[in-house]
């Protein structure tokens, strides 16, 4: 099964298209953009997790099937259910927790 590629940050709903280098996900696919990871101390609001790079998925078929024409990006744009000042204590109860630890 492939990631989903959400289209957009769940915080500031910037576009994240399938090759934004600027895409972070965590294991549950939550998509952030980098500036906000940053301000969110790398903790995920959703689940508390650390965040990765998300991959680029290829535009070219190098193999038959799997390009972002064959498997296409989500259209559903997603938003953060949290208020600003829940989602700054959470950050700040776990920050200091490495995500390989949380």
């Amino acid at each position: 099964m492939a990631l989903e590629l959400r289209p957009n940050c769940e915080r500031c709903d910037r576009d994240l298209p399938p090759e934004a280098t600027q895409a972070r996900i965590c294991t549950f696919e939550c998509t952030f953009c980098a500036d906000c990871v940053d301000l969110l101390a790398n903790v995920c609001p959703n689940c508390g997790g650390g965040f990765a790079p998300r991959p680029i998925r290829p535009a070219t078929a190098w193999r038959p099937g799997l390009s972002v024409a064959q498997r296409p990006p989500s259209t559903v744009r997603r938003y953060l259910a949290w208020d600003a000042d829940e989602i700054a204590g959470f950050s700040a109860s776990l920050k200091g927790i490495p995500p390989e630890n949380r």
